[in-house]
């Protein structure tokens, strides 16, 4: 690997951890609620959570990587932008590798409440999650059912597509004019939109790593259930690994040609 990809290797392996550290952890914090009564669980936490995670985790590798920190974006940057596809497999395994170390940390952090807890899915979306427990499963709530594969890979798709809308927007300078240092402000809003408006039929992962690293870890502590079925490769890995070209096409398909040429 040569000088300049191994650089950005590493930019990407930490900025991913950033993310999953401050991700997971508000999950993990939120979900074992451990000063408070199982009932204030609170899903408007999640999302200000990880959309902070995402903020945090752009301004501190993005001048070293450009913070791709999602294989569905470096998929579609390699599609729609021209990022050398010489490039895709690092910057994939970074972000697994990094996903992974993230969640490992949040183990440590939360390892009295997760073990206390019977070490619950506080890693990955889906069936088992926090989220499904505490939410569908809660006397209080008066939920009473769920969502389908199907249902939930629709939403994945269109979450995927949103962060890539809000991605390619954030780097438009013949859009809206926006500096470079705000743009991380505006992907962390956008997965904070994606969490609040879609996120409810399958926990929103649009991010193959960030769904994929912390279910292994999970595995690898002792969550059950982490690998039953095909769920788990279907909804958070493959839609929006799929989702992320086809964002970006769509992007410059109905917003970049109509943009007014500027002098």
């Amino acid at each position: 690997m040569e000088n300049r990809t191994m650089k950005e290797f590493i930019g990407e392996v930490f900025g991913t951890f950033i993310l999953i550290l401050l991700g997971d952890g508000v999950v993990a914090n939120v979900g074992l609620a451990p000063r408070v009564a199982g009932t204030a669980y609170n899903w408007n936490t999640i999302t200000i959570g990880w959309a902070f995670a995402v903020i945090i985790a752009v301004y501190v590798s993005g001048g070293v990587s450009g913070a791709h920190l999602n294989p569905a974006v470096t998929l579609g940057l390699a599609v729609r932008r021209g990022f050398p596809w010489k490039k895709v497999l690092p910057f994939i395994v970074a972000q697994m590798i990094g996903a992974f170390l993230g969640a490992a940390a949040v183990y440590f952090i939360y390892r009295d409440g997760l073990v206390a807890a019977g070490m619950p899915n506080v890693w990955s979306t889906g069936p088992g999650s926090v989220f499904g427990q505490a939410w569908w499963g809660a006397e209080s709530s008066g939920a009473t059912g769920g969502y389908s594969m199907l249902t939930a890979a629709i939403a994945e798709l269109f979450g995927t597509l949103m962060l890539m809308w809000g991605i390619a927007a954030s780097g438009d300078a013949k859009n809206m004019g926006l500096k470079d240092n705000l743009g991380a402000f505006i992907v962390g809003f956008t997965v904070l939109a994606v969490g609040l408006s879609l996120g409810g039929p399958s926990g929103y992962s649009i991010n193959p790593a960030r769904d994929l690293g912390p279910r292994l870890l999970g595995a690898l502590v002792g969550t059950k259930g982490l690998f039953d079925g095909i769920y788990w490769l279907i909804v958070p890995v493959l839609v929006p690994a799929i989702a992320g070209p086809i964002g970006f096409w769509l992007y410059d398909m109905v917003v970049a040609k109509n943009l007014p040429k500027r002098d």
